[in-house]
């Protein structure tokens, strides 16, 4: 990260992953709505683990970016092995990244493991997630860059859609029935795909900056800073707009995407109801029948008993 490359690659990562999950978790509510269970991945048709090797590989390209294709010497560290402060935030991204790869790889482990139950499995993976929503959250908040420009207050924002990514990844370990817990954990991973993507352009395309702010060089990355107060508070002002118009956007987007699924697979799910109405109904009819019948044979036979009756009295007499 640091760059306009470095936040738009990784985002585009996150909102595909977020896309992805939404139609799937969509789709599959709308399908089979009364056993409803929200998966932490969803396996591709013909690769199983695709969404989990994707992430795998972005984490692992991250990684060589931040450490070693990014710095000038192609490594991170000074000549005498100490850390220099120019490089602590290219650590910071790489441990986001690496625990993204740890969650991703663990998953695949956890479901090729034929011993643990389902549930075991669900749970522990959507664990891993959480820890890499909280670490992501913690060095964003923690982040050693300083963040008291608008890039501040973008990843200030950024946090907030962490903060409900990581809420409900937690929540659904509870309740993993809740599609509307999985419904919203889908769209606040593509709102931090979105947001890192606005990041990118807008911190780091001269063009974009606010009226009052220019591009300096500090330690060999560019960052925004403004000339006085004023055009400080403008700019943030207009992150938090930009931020809000987004949300908007997005909510308006995800109910859309929700409302056409039900038109698509919803009329599915309505036609095998009114099927399995309709099996129920007439297996109710053939009960009635059959109950018809045997309360039928039942007065035919005491019928039968009665007359028997009656002539044995004639008898007597």
């Amino acid at each position: 990260m640091g760059t306009l490359v470095g936040h738009v690659a990784p985002g585009f990562g996150f909102l595909l992953i977020g896309l992805w999950h939404l139609f799937n978790n969509i789709k599959l509510h709308l399908v089979n709505s009364r056993s409803y269970v929200s998966p932490p991945w969803f396996p591709a048709t013909k690769l199983r683990y695709l969404e989990l090797l994707l992430i795998m590989a972005g984490s692992l390209a991250s990684i060589s970016m931040e450490l070693f294709i990014g710095p000038n010497r192609h490594q991170p560290f000074d000549p005498d092995g100490t850390i220099p402060s120019n490089h602590l935030h290219n650590f910071e991204h790489s441990s986001i990244s690496m625990t993204f790869f740890v969650y991703a790889a663990f998953a695949v482990v956890l479901d090729r493991a034929p011993s643990l139950p389902e549930k075991t499995k669900v749970g522990l993976t959507q664990l891993l997630g959480a820890v890499a929503f909280a670490q992501q959250l913690l060095l964003f908040h923690l982040h050693s860059a300083d963040h008291m420009g608008p890039e501040g207050q973008y990843h200030l924002l950024l946090q907030l859609v962490i903060f409900v990514a990581l809420s409900t990844t937690l929540i659904g370990i509870a309740v993993p029935k809740s599609f509307l817990v999985s419904f919203v954990r889908s769209v606040s991973i593509f709102f931090i795909g979105v947001w890192l993507v606005v990041m990118g352009f807008m911190l780091w395309t001269p063009g974009l900056i606010p009226k009052g702010c220019f591009m300096n060089l500090e330690e060999g990355h560019r960052v925004v800073r403004c000339s006085d107060d004023k055009a400080l508070h403008r700019a943030k002002s207009l992150v938090n707009i930009e931020f809000s118009w987004y949300l908007i956007a997005i909510t308006v987007f995800a109910m859309s995407m929700y409302l056409i699924m039900v038109k698509v697979y919803g009329e599915k799910q309505e036609y095998f109801s009114l099927g399995a109405e309709e099996e129920d109904q007439s297996e109710g009819s053939n009960d009635d029948v059959e109950s018809q019948k045997e309360r039928g044979l039942e007065n035919a036979q005491s019928f039968i008993h009665m007359k028997g009756a009656f002539s044995s009295v004639d008898m007597e007499r």
